[in-house]
């Protein structure tokens, strides 16, 4: 039996410009709403990450962070 698919936690999420537009743009071409987007992700994180490449873009994101705050 399928489990049962409720948005059960809300969170406020701060996003740059440049990750909502793509998370917006994986929704709609996968017929989701964001939340059913972001839910879909987490859910799978594992099987849509690629385990070799994301540490690498983790430490390149980490590295200009601070230049991005400002």
């Amino acid at each position: 039996m399928p489990k049962r698919f409720r948005l059960t936690r809300r969170f406020n999420v701060a996003m740059t410009e440049d990750g909502y537009r793509k998370l917006r743009s994986f929704a709609q071409a996968a017929g989701l709403d964001e939340g059913e987007a972001l839910s879909f992700l987490f859910e799978n994180f594992d099987s849509v990450t690629d385990a070799d490449n994301l540490g690498h873009r983790l430490r390149l994101f980490n590295s200009d962070l601070e230049a991005r705050k400002k």
